[in-house]
Parts: C-alpha cells; sequence; structure tokens
C-alpha cells in the first residue's frame, strides 16, 4: 500500500471539485491524497497532497509546482483509470473522493463501476448536488423524513429495507431492470443488501451523516 492511515482519508480527482470541498472532506478525513491531476485542486486550495498516484501524466506540471518526488506515485499502466490506481493504493477505514464527479459523465461512470469492482475499499464521492458509495452488506441512516434516497444497481440484487416510502423486499435490481431511484426516507433508514452491487444515491448535504454511519457500521465485502 502507498498510503495507509487509521483515519478517514481525503482523495482529490481532476474532475468538478472546489476549494470549500476539498475542505469539507479535509475536516472529516485529514489524510490528503491526490489522483494524478487532483493534486492541481490540491495546491489551488493551497494544501499539499501527502500522496499523488497515477499515472502521471502530468507529471512535469506537478513537480514544476514544487511535490516533492517522494510524494509522487506513478503507475504507468493504462487498464485502469487513476480513480482506480489510487483508490486500490490505500488502506483506510473510509475514502472521501471529491474531484470525481461532474466534467465529463464517462470518467464518472468509471468510477461508479471501480466502487463496484473494489468493493472492500469503503468510498464515498461527493459531488455538486449528491454524495454516493456502495451499500454495504448492512447500513443505517439516520435521515431526516423525506430526505430523497436513491437506489441504483449495477448488476443484480436483492435487499430489504425499513423507513423507505417505497420499501424494496422481495424486489430484483438490475442495471437494465428495475432500479430504485427517488424514494424517500421516512426517518431512520435500514438497509440490507445480498451483494455488492448497489449505489446509495444522497443529497450531498448528507455527507457528514454518511461517514458517521459507514464508520459505525460493522462488516464489509470481501475483496473481488
Amino acid at each position: 500500500m502507498i498510503v495507509q492511515s487509521l483515519e478517514t482519508v481525503t482523495l482529490v480527482g481532476a474532475g468538478l471539485a472546489t476549494i470549500a470541498e476539498i475542505a469539507r472532506c479535509e475536516a472529516l478525513g485529514p489524510t490528503l491524497v491526490a489522483a494524478d491531476g487532483g493534486a492541481a485542486h490540491c495546491l489551488a486550495a493551497d494544501r499539499m497532497p501527502d500522496a499523488v498516484i497515477g499515472d502521471m501524466d502530468s507529471l512535469g506540471a506537478l513537480a514544476a509546482q514544487g511535490i516533492a518526488s517522494e510524494r509522487l506515485h506513478a503507475i504507468p499502466e493504462q487498464d485502469s483509470t487513476d480513480f482506480d490506481k489510487a483508490l486500490r493504493n490505500i488502506t483506510a477505514p473510509l475514502v472521501l473522493g471529491v474531484g470525481f464527479c461532474g466534467a465529463r459523465m464517462d470518467h464518472q461512470l468509471a468510477c461508479y463501476n471501480v466502487l463496484v469492482r473494489q468493493p472492500h475499499k469503503r468510498c464515498v464521492l461527493l459531488g455538486d448536488t449528491d454524495v454516493v458509495f456502495l451499500a454495504p452488506p448492512n447500513l443505517k441512516l439516520d435521515l431526516q423524513p423525506g430526505t430523497r434516497v436513491s437506489l441504483f444497481p449495477l448488476g443484480l440484487v436483492e435487499g430489504v429495507s425499513d423507513g423507505l416510502k417505497w420499501p424494496i423486499a422481495g424486489l430484483n435490481f438490475t442495471p437494465d431492470g428495475r432500479i430504485g431511484t427517488s424514494n424517500a426516507a421516512l426517518g431512520p433508514v435500514e438497509i440490507s443488501v445480498t451483494g455488492p452491487k448497489l449505489l446509495v444515491i444522497l443529497p450531498r448535504s448528507e455527507l457528514e451523516n454518511v461517514v458517521q454511519a459507514l464508520l459505525a457500521t460493522p462488516g464489509a465485502w470481501p475483496a473481488l
């Protein structure tokens, strides 16, 4: 592992990310890591990343801005994204990703793919409107009534729920079949799922709530 932390880690990508968003994530995860070009966002926020991981196609520009060589960790293979390279080389209870949503839809979809392919890595992505994460085997969220709860499958998965306006028990979710967007909380919500295939999408205002819930949730998916 390139980065090992007992605390939550903030991972910054090269997509849309504001100084305020980086600061918000850092308040929850003080170790700062950049996925290649995400280092530019860190420097713009006057923050020096503890590590930069990726294929380093921006290496020249980053080195010129004073990032020490020992902080740069090049992984030159082109079979995976910089998000994938970074996430698989971080060991932490939770990773907060900012700068991976928006800008390009193909990059965003690729990040969702990585969440499912690396289910043992707990990671929450912060976007301009939502937070997205892979549902663990069991999840409890303390939500206010009316909070939007969207469930989107990236594979065949079933589950049960308590506290949702439209319960999911008995439903088979698939990307090309039934999905669960625009559900709503009646209050605290509990969801259990059969496999690491279901994305949970909540309003971005719930970031701190989600972090607290995931860190308090026992059990995790094994590595695939």
